[in-house]
């Protein structure tokens, strides 16, 4: 069995099985860290991109944390690089308070965690400063997280959450009026000003906008956003990956529909998949899908559900499935632009001698899903 070089930041020297049709079978890898003085680099400079690459610890506190930690910097003579928060525990450090290593990238802190379920709770309530404050909330630190998080001010995201049922009570035929004031608006002309913002339509024509909803799900890999109309599952990404802006766009601008926080049924189903996938407990996902995308992107990514779990294939088996040999480069850029992750498992295409290379959401996270897939490490929030 021949031995194949892992690149991309990855440990060398590891026997890779090759199968049939440009498949292969890899075994666990471990990952290789950055120099020490990249991270370092990285640390001092409190960059988010390494959160989940390594952590560092610190000997006189006996201390580890994400690279993005905003505690005091402590001295380099007295810090210890790990690649995972695993290590830093086998070897007696404990985690840090501030930045919670141990949680999910992306993962929302307790503390706005009681917010975020009463919102779910109420979506049309409307909250004031005077209300976040009552539950011991500072508004200012409630806005930050929101715009960090969505985007969007607390304010903006609750009027966005608002309207989105507005629309919704509409289309099943509620009047406008009845809908105006059940869903926080004061005034008519206040309710007709927040639709024509959002949607470009007034409260009458809002009737049949199409709406697609947008949700938070925290996975062991950190936070992704799904994106979702009553019938399938559109968009599902980490929130971290510098495109979700782009492909949101993308989305909004091929399907008409207006984008609104809100849950429904197949975000609720996409949620549990992906816990029982995490979990190691499912091989298939059974969420239907409506990517938006060119007929050539529609091709492509539906091939790549054809990859089995736990097998890889090359951009060139991939082109060869596809009977496009001539076109890999187009199938490659396709495959980047997949905007449904692990679903459409674009993370199963490595390079022609089995090497990782490029994946949106990072490649630490496309090593943790490939080991994931082979067996090796079932995950779960909080783990």
């Amino acid at each position: 069995m021949p031995a194949s070089r892992i690149a991309s930041g990855f440990d060398a020297d590891f026997p890779v099985e090759a199968l049939p049709g440009g498949a292969y079978i890899v075994p666990m890898i471990r990952p290789k860290l950055p120099s020490e003085a990249r991270m370092w680099q990285a640390f001092e400079a409190r960059d988010a991109a390494f959160d989940g690459v390594f952590v560092t610890a610190v000997r006189t506190t006996r201390i580890f944390c994400r690279p993005s930690c905003t505690a005091r910097k402590p001295r380099r003579e007295n810090v210890t690089f790990y690649a995972s928060p695993r290590e830093a525990l086998f070897e007696g450090y404990r985690a840090c308070l501030r930045c919670r290593p141990l949680d999910p990238p992306g993962a929302a802190p307790e503390w706005i965690r009681p917010l975020l379920d009463a919102l779910a709770r109420e979506p049309a309530r409307r909250w004031r400063d005077a209300d976040l404050r009552a539950r011991g909330l500072d508004p200012d630190r409630v806005r930050r997280w929101f715009a960090r998080a969505h985007g969007m001010t607390f304010h903006q995201y609750q009027r966005a959450l608002r309207v989105g049922g507005a629309i919704r009570h509409l289309s099943n035929g509620s009047a406008v009026t009845a809908t105006a004031y059940e869903h926080g608006w004061e005034s008519l002309s206040a309710f007709d000003d927040a639709l024509r913002a959002l949607t470009g339509r007034s409260p009458a024509r809002s009737r049949d906008a199409a709406v697609i909803h947008l949700a938070r799900i925290d996975t062991p890999l950190g936070a992704m956003l799904a994106a979702g109309c009553e019938r399938a599952l559109r968009l599902l990404e980490f929130t971290d990956r510098r495109m979700l802006e782009t492909q949101l766009r993308r989305l909004e601008k091929r399907t008409g529909a207006v984008l609104v926080p809100g849950e429904n049924d197949v975000i609720a189903r996409t949620r549990e998949q992906l816990d029982a996938y995490f979990r190691g407990e499912l091989r298939e996902f059974t969420v239907p899908l409506e990517p938006a995308g060119t007929a050539f992107q529609l091709e492509v990514w539906q091939e790549l559900r054809r990859i089995g779990y736990g097998e890889t294939r090359s951009y060139g088996a991939q082109a060869d499935a596809l009977k496009r040999r001539d076109a890999i480069r187009a199938v490659a850029r396709a495959n980047g632009d997949n905007p449904i992750a692990i679903i459409v498992p674009c993370h199963r295409v490595v390079g022609s001698d089995g090497s990782l290379t490029g994946y949106g959401g990072g490649l630490w996270r496309k090593q943790r899903l490939l080991d994931l897939e082979r067996g090796l490490v079932p995950m779960e929030l909080g783990a």
